[in-house]
Parts: structure tokens; C-alpha cells; sequence
């Protein structure tokens, strides 16, 4: 049975426990690969962010008191629908988000994941007895935070949902769940359906897909106490803004341009493999996608040369019908800002190796070769298949250039010696570091998050990540007899 059949969720948005019409009426959900419509999406509005909040504080209430075994439970059912209705979800991440059907299929994997990893939260140790100079019984314990938002970007819309979603919901909080509008069926309402199939009771999780001034209203409801973002750096600066003026925590994990360091003694051909999985796979379009290559002088020509063979080879098309290395990327907007970096890049002394070139919305993987340090897709972050690859005299250069950058999210760094790869990335600031592996990696029980520009820290995964995140410490004292005063 599919998941979406037996609620009326089509041109809705789940609010107080309810499938019912956005107040900005709805719009049309479109496949990039074809422009066909794929069904009609509820659009929300700060009015509908209003009510939500509110019967979000009440259900959270009832929620939180629930014996733990039972929340866990709600966790460990969603994490097995996840897999049952595996090819219906897959379909729509294939069609909507245009991802080949094996990131599809990692993206459910992660899904299950974080249930399953989520589940074993309530179960935790929630405080510690911590001593004090009075007769008194002195604890520190963790509470639930209370309402949580969740606002999620279009690229992996599942994973980067889910992530925060169901450690919040184990925890005890209620959560309103903001999914880009460009994606929001496989993003907000499938995952609406998975919680609400999995006995969450109604009210705890909504779902409100909605422009800028949904987003501002949930960072600003003073019913929402903690805000989890992921997407661009410019916008989290934004909410990190708003969310302080109103004494929110606000946990942002934001943009990249990581570096891909190919030391002198590296493989040339297994360094390749992994390039151009860090910065093809599902179109670049990944905050932790390889936006640097910073490869030795000694084996330069030759990365360049199999790089730009195996980006001419890759087949781009429609993921729902062909099978294919790459999808289209989400719109035009994305593809002609790509595009214009890429020729910008060019215009500036980049030697464009391979690709370049796009079809609608299919952009072919490109390589960029002698690349300036001052051209913008080695500067910026692309967010497109697009390796920008630029030579190194010296390991001492490789860390220099790969400190330089303003973000701080994932590095990879390819080398015989492991502990050399060790002792390199130590001097290079970034949240995530992969030796003898490309920068793409996610796994449900990590910590995940980045430095600088690219983020407040690890705060999207790992138990001890979530916990932090999504709870409050209260302290609490306890004596036989009331404390006597001297006045």
C-alpha cells in the first residue's frame, strides 16, 4: 500500500495534526528531468507558523511524558517503513529531486538509520548527580528543548531532514518541519506520512513548506526554542542573526568548498576514482562536494588528463528512464548560476578540460584545469559538477591553500602515508577529514558539521551531538528539611 494513499495530502500541509490547505493557497510539484508536473503542494504562511507553533507546544507537552520505551518505539517503526515503502519513496526522490536511484537508495538507507540510531536516545542516561558544599542532593538534568524547527534545503532533502527530525522527536520535543518547496514531497510530506504511519501522535511532527517569511516567522514564534538550518551560509547568517536577537539557539550547518589534497606519492588513478565521485556525484549538488583539487606538480598532468577522460565518459540524463551518472540539476536558476562561474572561470585562465557545456537542465561534468586562485569556481562554492583542479609544489602549499578558504566543512586527502595524510590534516581547519577517501561521507551515528563559514559545529548527528542540541540542562536540588537562613 503506498504511503500517501490514505491521507489526502495532495495541495495540503500537515498542520495541528491535520492535512489541510496552506493559507498561500498551493503550486505545482515539477521533475527538473522533463518540467511535467508531479502534483500539487500546500504552500504555508507566518499565519500558518503561528498555529502550528502553538498546537506543536501543547502536543510536546503530552509527548515528552510518555514512558521512554514508547517514543522509542514510534523511532523504531519509522526507521522500518523507511524500508517498506522503499520503491514508492525512492521514486519520488528519483523524479522530484532528480537523483540517480543509487543516491536514492543511500538516501533511504541514511533514513532508517538515523530512526534506529534515534531510537536508542530516550533510553540515555538524561543527568548526573554532581556533587555540592551543601546537605542537599544536587542533579543536572537534560530536558527536552521544546519545539524545534527544522529547516531543510532541496539538494538531499530526506537526509538532511531526518537528521534532525527524529533525534529531536526521541528526545521529547515536538518539531515543525520546513522542507524547500522545490522538494517538499520527498522532503516533508512523505516523511510526514512515515512518522504519522509509525504512531507519532498528531501535532508533534508538521510539515510547512514555504518561502522566506515562513522561515523568519518560525526563527522568530516564541514558541520555538531551537532552530536547526541547513543551507547556505548567506541565509545562516541570517537566521543566526534573528535567532540571537531572540535568544534562540540556532544550529547551521551551511556551504563548503572542500578540499581534495592529492599528495606527491598519491595513486593517480585512485585519486581520480576519487574525485570524481566528490565532485560529480548527484550533480555536486552536496555541501560537502569536492570544490578544491589541490594536486601535486609531479603527477598534475596526468590527474588532469584521466580526470577530464572520465568526465567525458560519464552519461547525464533522465535518472527515471536512463541509467545514468548524472540527473539534471534542480532549475535553471541553479543551472545558469553554474554556468556562469564556470565561464567566468574561464574568462579568468581556467582551461576547461572537459565538460562546459549543458542540455536543459543537464549540466555535463566539467574540469577545470590551471585554474587562478582568484577565478570564481575555485573561490566560491559551486553547488554543480564541477572540479576545479589546481597544481602544487609542495605539501607546505597544499595546507596553505586548503586553510585559506572561508569554509570549513569536509577534507580528503589521498596519500600512501596514512600518517602523513594524519599530520596534514591537523593543520587544516574543517569538521570533517577523510584520508585515502573523497569528501562525501555521511554516516547516521557521526558527528557531522563544519568550521568558519561552514557552520556552528558538529550538531547534526551522533548521540552525544544530538543530545546537546536538543535538549536543555536544568539543575535540580533536593534536601529532607527546607534550608534554614539567617534572616
Amino acid at each position: 500500500m503506498s504511503v500517501l494513499d490514505s491521507v489526502d495530502w495532495s495541495g495540503n500541509i500537515l498542520k495541528a495534526g491535520a492535512w489541510q490547505p496552506g493559507q498561500g493557497g498551493d503550486y505545482a510539484v515539477v521533475e527538473p528531468a522533463t518540467g511535467a508536473e508531479l502534483g500539487r503542494m500546500g504552500l504555508a504562511t507566518a499565519a500558518d507558523v503561528a498555529e502550528a507553533a502553538a498546537a506543536a507546544a501543547d502536543a510536546q507537552l503530552e509527548w515528552a511524558a510518555l514512558p521512554h520505551p514508547e517514543r522509542a518505539a514510534v523511532l523504531r517503526r519509522a526507521g522500518d517503513l523507511w524500508q517498506q515503502h522503499a520503491e514508492e519513496i525512492t521514486g519520488w526522490n528519483v523524479r522530484e529531486v532528480g537523483a540517480v536511484p543509487g543516491m536514492a537508495g543511500f538516501a533511504l538507507h541514511v533514513a532508517a538509520e538515523e530512526c534506529y540510531e534515534a531510537a536508542g536516545l530516550p533510553s540515555r542516561p538524561i543527568g548526573e548527580v554532581i556533587p555540592s558544599e551543601q546537605p542537599r542532593l544536587s542533579l543536572a538534568r537534560r530536558m527536552p528543548a521544546g519545539v524545534v524547527t527544522v529547516i531543510a534545503p532541496f539538494n538531499v532533502p530526506i537526509i538532511l531532514g531526518i537528521r534532525s527530525v527524529a533525534p529531536a522527536l526521541a528526545l521529547g520535543n515536538a518539531v515543525i518541519l520546513k522542507p524547500d518547496p522545490r522538494t517538499a514531497v520527498t522532503g516533508g510530506t512523505l516523511m510526514a506520512r512515515i512518522f504519522e504511519e509509525a504512531g507519532l501522535p498528531p501535532g508533534v511532527l508538521q510539515m510547512l513548506p514555504g518561502g522566506a517569511d515562513v522561515g523568519e516567522a518560525l526563527v522568530t514564534d516564541p514558541h520555538i526554542r531551537v532552530i536547526s538550518f541547513t543551507g547556505s551560509t548567506g541565509v545562516g547568517r541570517r537566521i543566526g542573526e534573528l535567532a540571537g536577537r531572540h535568544l534562540k539557539r540556532a544550529h547551521l550547518e551551511l556551504g563548503g568548498n572542500s578540499a581534495l589534497l592529492v599528495l606527491d606519492d598519491a595513486d593517480v588513478e585512485a585519486a581520480v576514482n576519487l574525485a570524481a565521485w566528490g565532485s560529480f556525484f548527484h550533480q555536486g549538488q552536496i555541501c560537502m562536494t569536492t570544490g578544491r583539487h589541490l594536486v601535486a606538480a609531479g603527477i598534475y598532468d596526468d590527474f588532469v588528463e584521466a580526470l577530464a577522460e572520465k568526465a567525458s565518459h560519464l552519461p547525464v540524463g533522465n535518472p527515471a528512464t536512463d541509467q545514468v551518472a548524472l540527473g539534471p540539476v534542480i532549475d535553471a536558476g541553479q543551472r545558469d548560476k553554474i554556468h556562469g562561474l564556470v565561464t567566468a572561470s574561464a574568462d579568468a585562465g581556467a582551461k576547461i578540460a572537459a565538460g562546459g557545456t549543458y542540455e536543459d537542465l543537464f549540466y555535463r561534468p566539467t574540469v577545470l584545469a590551471n585554474v587562478p586562485l582568484t577565478a570564481p569556481a575555485y573561490a566560491e562554492e559551486v553547488f554543480g559538477p564541477v572540479a576545479p583542479v589546481t597544481k602544487v609544489e609542495s605539501v607546505e602549499e597544499a595546507i596553505e591553500l586548503a586553510g585559506a578558504s572561508e569554509y570549513g566543512l569536509s577534507l580528503g586527502i589521498v596519500t600512501k602515508d596514512v600518517m602523513r595524510g594524519l599530520a596534514v590534516a591537523e593543520q587544516i581547519p574543517t569538521g570533517i577529514v577523510h584520508i585515502n577517501d573523497q569528501t562525501v561521507n555521511d554516516e547516521a551515528n557521526a558527528p557531522f558539521g563544519g568550521v568558519r563559514a561552514s557552520g556552528t559545529g558538529s550538531r547534526f548527528g551522533g548521540a552525544e551531538a544530538n543530545i546537546e542540541a536538543f535538549t536543555e540542562t536544568r539543575w535540580i536540588t533536593m534536601r529532607g528539611e527546607p534550608a534554614r537562613y539567617p534572616f
